[in-house]
C-alpha cells in the first residue's frame, strides 16, 4: 500500500475553519485527519500541502518514521504552522493503519484503558454578556449533564484590569457559583492575556469560589511568569496548549509551571505525540486535559489517546456546535453522565463529506478574545453534535 494523494480540505465553521486532510492511498483506503489553526487556516493548508508532497509513494503503515523525519525536515522545527501540519497528515496514518487492521486506534496504542472520558464544557455560554445571563446559562448546562464549566469573563481586557473591569469579572463568577451551587466544577479562563501582577491578583481573588483551574493567566510563552503566578496564588493553574512539541513541555515540567497540562492533538504532531507528552507528564503525577475546543476529526482523534492514557483526566468540549456539523462529518458521539464515550468502529471513527464541505468555503474570521465578543461564537441555531 502506498501514498498517492495528500490533500487539504477547508470548511468554514463560523467562528472560525475546520482544517481537514485526506490521506489517500492506491489500495482506495483512505484517512482523514484535522490540523485547524484559527486564524492562519490558509497558512496550515499550505504546509500540509508542501509536507505532503514528500510523502507520495510511501507506506502509510510507516507513522513513526513520518512524524520523526517529517519534524528532522521541516528545520523550522515546533512551530505551530509546522506541527498542526504534521499532526493532521499523522491522525490520517493512523486512521488508515486502524481501518487496514480493522481495529479502532487506541487497539495499536496498547488498548483501552476506559471506555469514556469526563467532560467539562466550553461554549456553554453563547450570547451571555452580564452576570445574570452567565448564571441562566450555567444552570441550563449543568441540567444538560455537564459537570464543569469553563469561560472566560475578562471581556475585552488586555494586560490588566480596571476597577470596573475587576468588580464585573468577580460580579460574574459569584453569579456562576450561586447558579451551580456544588454541581459542577468552575474553570476561568485567561487566554494568556494578564502580565504577572494582575494575573497573581486575580487568582488570589477567586480563591474564595473554589475554582478548579485559572487557565493561561498570562501569554503562553511565559514559563517564568506562569511559575511566579502559581506561586503566589491559591488556585491551581492550567496551561499548555500553546505549546507545539514535547521538548517544550519536558521545561515546562521541569519548571513546575502548571497543575493541569493541556496540549492540543491538532498542534502538538498527532496522536502519537500527544500519547507521548500524556507520558512525560505522568512521569511528574501531572493530570492531562487535552485543549479541544476544534473540529469532528480531532475529536474523535483525542478519544482514541484518552482511551489508553491513565492520567488523562477531563476533555474539553464544545457543549453544541455549527448545525452544519452533522452535514460535514460523520461521527457517532455519545454521551453519559458527563463522560463522553470512546468509539469502537476502525481507525478514529469518523469521516468527512467533500461534497458537502464545497458548500461551506473559507471565510476569514479575526480573533474575538479582547474585542468583548467571546461569548459570539456560535449562530443562532447552534446545535449539540452529540446524543
Amino acid at each position: 500500500m502506498k501514498i498517492v494523494e495528500i490533500r487539504p480540505i477547508i470548511c468554514d465553521a463560523y467562528r472560525t475553519n475546520w482544517v481537514f486532510v485526506k490521506v489517500i492511498t492506491d489500495s482506495g483506503l483512505y484517512g482523514v485527519g484535522e490540523a485547524t489553526l484559527e486564524m492562519n487556516e490558509l497558512t496550515v493548508a499550505k504546509a500540509i500541502e508542501e509536507i505532503g508532497a514528500n510523502y507520495i509513494g510511501k507506506d502509510p503503515h510507516d507513522i513513526e518514521g513520518f512524524s520523526h523525519y517529517a519534524y528532522r525536515d521541516s528545520y523550522w522545527q515546533g512551530g505551530a504552522v509546522i506541527m498542526s501540519a504534521l499532526s493532521a497528515i499523522e491522525m490520517a496514518l493512523w486512521d488508515i493503519k486502524g481501518k487496514d487492521l480493522g481495529v479502532p486506534v487506541y487497539q495499536l496504542l496498547g488498548g483501552r484503558f476506559r471506555g469514556s472520558i469526563p467532560c467539562y464544557a466550553n461554549g456553554w455560554f453563547v450570547g451571555a454578556k452580564e452576570p445574570e445571563e452567565f448564571a441562566v446559562k450555567a444552570k441550563e448546562a449543568v441540567v444538560s449533564g455537564f459537570t464543569g464549566l469553563k469561560w472566560d469573563p475578562f471581556g475585552s481586557a488586555w494586560l490588566t484590569l480596571s476597577r470596573d473591569e475587576f468588580r464585573f469579572t468577580m460580579d460574574c463568577v459569584s453569579a456562576v457559583r450561586d447558579a451551580v451551587k456544588d454541581n459542577a466544577l468552575l474553570m476561568i479562563e485567561g487566554h494568556g492575556r494578564f502580565d504577572v501582577p494582575t494575573a497573581i491578583r486575580v487568582g488570589k481573588a477567586l480563591e474564595k469560589f473554589d475554582i478548579h483551574w485559572f487557565e493561561e493567566p498570562i501569554p503562553p510563552n511565559d514559563f517564568e511568569g506562569l511559575v511566579e503566578v502559581r506561586k503566589h496564588t491559591g488556585v491551581a493553574i492550567a496551561a499548555g496548549e500553546r505549546i507545539c512539541n514535547r521538548f517544550q513541555f519536558k521545561t515546562f515540567f521541569n519548571m513546575g509551571c502548571a497543575d493541569y497540562v493541556q496540549p492540543d492533538i491538532t498542534h502538538v504532531g498527532g496522536i502519537g505525540e500527544l500519547r507521548k507528552i500524556a507520558s512525560m507528564a505522568e512521569t511528574y503525577h501531572l493530570p492531562v486535559c487535552p485543549h479541544n475546543p476544534t473540529g469532528p476529526v480531532a475529536n474523535a482523534a483525542v478519544l482514541q489517546v484518552a482511551a489508553c492514557c491513565p492520567n488523562l483526566y477531563l476533555l474539553e468540549t464544545m457543549a453544541s456546535d455549527v448545525p452544519l456539523r452533522s452535514e460535514v462529518a460523520e461521527e457517532t458521539i455519545r454521551m453519559e453522565n458527563g463522560n463522553m464515550l470512546i468509539p469502537d468502529a476502525p481507525g478514529l471513527g469518523v469521516d468527512i463529506d467533500e461534497e458537502a464541505i464545497k458548500k461551506y468555503p473559507y471565510q476569514q474570521h479575526n480573533l474575538r478574545h479582547f474585542t468583548g465578543t467571546l461569548t459570539d461564537i456560535r449562530p443562532e441555531k447552534e446545535v449539540a453534535f452529540y446524543r
